[in-house]
């Protein structure tokens, strides 16, 4: 890695890149190795609060400094909103990182990356100054209901923990995925990745805003306070041969930064690999026949009939998840003794079968909570728990003990699903100060800490795959499939962002909905090539109705016969199915 400095002209090379930082207007110009021209990144960024909007109204000039492993290029500049900004680029041999540091008083909204109101050179005018690209096609990691992970760089696209099936919000699957964007360029792939120390992921959504120009945002939603000094999360730059090589570079780097060290060494649980069967798919089939929404159908009764039914035609799963909607409230998680008149006991019978048994939980559900233990809007509405609440905390921590010890249920974990309705935007009030990443780690920290706590090898399963939560989960379930789409290869693709982002969980490979049972049947094949198997069914697949065969129940059985054979391998220890 070099610096130069001639001709009024600050230059960092490496062998993966090189910047060019202008000296009479406010970008940095980035070249590929080959001296191909990537970007025009407009530096001078704009940070927003709840005083305003953020002009830059002065600039200084670039200075560097050389340390063992880096090079900082380093920019001073006078705002309309806060005291100071300082720009800074962390430039290491194949990699770089840029950062912004504010100082001032106010609470965050959104944090603008190479783009931003500017008026400190009369010669480029005034107003919103965007960064130029040469991008070919731009990734975007995570899942949506169209299947759609590659976009123009001329549009644009978000990565965020939300999600629902609405308009603009169908991207629920995974809740996050990394907050990392991947941008093809005439010699490989580039990636933009969030960068935060630990404790400061305090940001709802990322955002690539694209046209004839394009730049970043993180939102913040009021609800980060600054007073004094503030540096903001980096966004980093990788570059590799793939998408998918950029993704795994961003996320490594994101685990060295909070300490997390590889577990894939070591022993997990066996009965964590076993086959799944989920009841969710079958309570679906019940509601076709019935014409009752699905949740009135987890109850004991049908479960037994359900496995009965698997049972006598030779399948047999190692793990049960009782889903949707097996409580009386999601809040609280006490059993609905209306339609589980026994669940101890039905667990107490899958146990002497040798099975497992897993609880689904709705994530965040205030139903059945008291109001002033929720986070509640602006009139007063409870939309979710609050985990930041000493009473929640340990009305939760009850509820888990509940779930999982011998004087209680004794199930052996949970499928966390719903994470998507993490509370997001303005105007919420909560106990506590945590906010986006931080609080979705804070509630699941909750969970996996009381999980282990009360039973040590009980297993925690989420739809999460993110590094930052690497440290709380087990599992990542690979979450619903889109009918209509080509199943293999939209979930090879999750699974793939799964790996990348926690390599040390398993994963849940799912199995709902299905367009019919011919891709039901490639999907069962598939499945030991992703992760764990996964069933949904018991007699029907619930879209189409189609029976399940005796030639059907054929492919299960051969499937996980074949698969439960990688169990006994030495090099099952760790993640064997990549």
């Amino acid at each position: 890695m070099q610096i130069s400095n001639s001709d009024g002209l600050l230059r960092v090379s490496s062998d993966a890149y090189t910047l060019t930082f202008a000296a009479d207007r406010p970008y940095v110009y980035l070249d590929d190795a080959n001296g191909e021209r990537i970007a025009q990144l407009f530096i001078a960024s704009s940070v927003f609060s709840l005083n305003g909007l953020d002009d830059t109204t002065r600039i200084g000039e670039w200075q560097a400094s050389e340390g063992a492993n880096e090079i900082v290029c380093a920019l001073h500049a006078d705002s309309s909103l806060w005291l100071s900004k300082t720009y800074r680029f962390r430039c290491a041999p194949h990699r770089f990182a840029y950062e912004i540091e504010i100082e001032g008083e106010g609470y965050l909204t959104t944090a603008n990356y190479f783009g931003g109101y500017y008026s400190a050179q009369t010669r480029w005018g005034s107003g919103w100054c965007w960064s130029g690209h040469h991008f070919k096609r731009a990734f975007n990691p995570e899942p949506n209901a169209d299947e759609q992970i590659y976009f123009a760089p001329t549009s644009g696209s978000v990565i965020d923990l939300t999600g629902a099936p609405l308009p603009g919000k169908a991207s629920w699957f995974f809740t996050p995925p990394p907050f990392c964007f991947a941008f093809e360029t005439a010699s490989g792939w580039m990636s933009m990745g969030v960068e935060a120390q630990p404790g400061a992921n305090r940001f709802s959504d990322f955002q690539y805003h694209g046209g004839r120009g394009f730049y970043c945002s993180l939102a913040y939603d009021g609800h980060t306070k600054v007073s004094g000094s503030y540096t903001l999360p980096a966004i980093a730059f990788e570059f590799g041969a793939s998408e998918y090589d950029v993704l795994e570079s961003h996320c490594r780097r994101v685990r060295e930064l909070n300490g997390f060290h590889s577990l894939s060494g070591l022993d997990k649980p066996l009965w964590w690999r076993e086959p799944i069967w989920c009841g969710w798919g079958a309570q679906c089939y019940v509601e076709k026949v019935e014409h009752r929404f699905a949740y009135h159908f987890s109850r004991q009764d049908l479960y037994e009939q359900f496995l009965s039914a698997l049972a006598a035609n030779g399948v047999n799963p190692g793990s049960v998840v009782l889903d949707d909607k097996w409580q009386a409230t999601y809040g609280a998680n006490r059993s609905d003794e209306d339609k589980w008149h026994d669940l101890r006991g039905f667990v107490d019978a899958q146990h002497a079968q040798g099975r497992h048994v897993l609880l689904w939980i709705k994530a965040w559900s205030p139903e059945g909570l008291p109001p002033d233990e929720c986070i509640c809007n602006a009139a007063g509405l409870p939309i979710a728990l609050d985990p930041t609440h000493p009473m929640l905390e340990k009305r939760l921590r009850a509820s888990i003990r509940h779930m999982l010890s011998s004087e209680g249920y004794d199930a052996d974990g949970f499928k966390i699903d719903f994470s998507a309705r993490i509370p997001s935007g303005p105007g919420l009030r909560l106990h506590g100060d945590d906010w986006g990443l931080e609080l979705l780690k804070r509630y699941l920290a909750i969970i996996y800490d009381e999980l282990k706590r009360t039973k040590p090898d009980a297993l925690m399963m989420t739809h999460t795959p993110h590094p930052y939560l690497a440290d709380v989960l087990d599992m990542i379930r690979l979450n619903d499939i889109n009918t209509g789409h080509a199943v293999v290869q939209t979930m090879t693709h999750r699974a793939r962002v799964a790996r990348a982002a926690c390599p040390d969980a398993l994963i849940d490979t799912d199995d709902w909905p299905m367009t019919d049972k011919s891709a039901w049947r490639a999907y069962t094949v598939a499945q030991p090539t992703l992760g764990v198997p996964s069933l949904y069914y018991a007699t029907h697949i619930d879209t189409t109705c189609e029976p399940l065969t005796a030639e059907d129940y054929a492919l299960i059985q051969e499937t996980w016969a074949q698969y439960r054979k990688t169990l006994t391998r030495e090099d099952a220890k760790g993640a064997w199915f990549s």
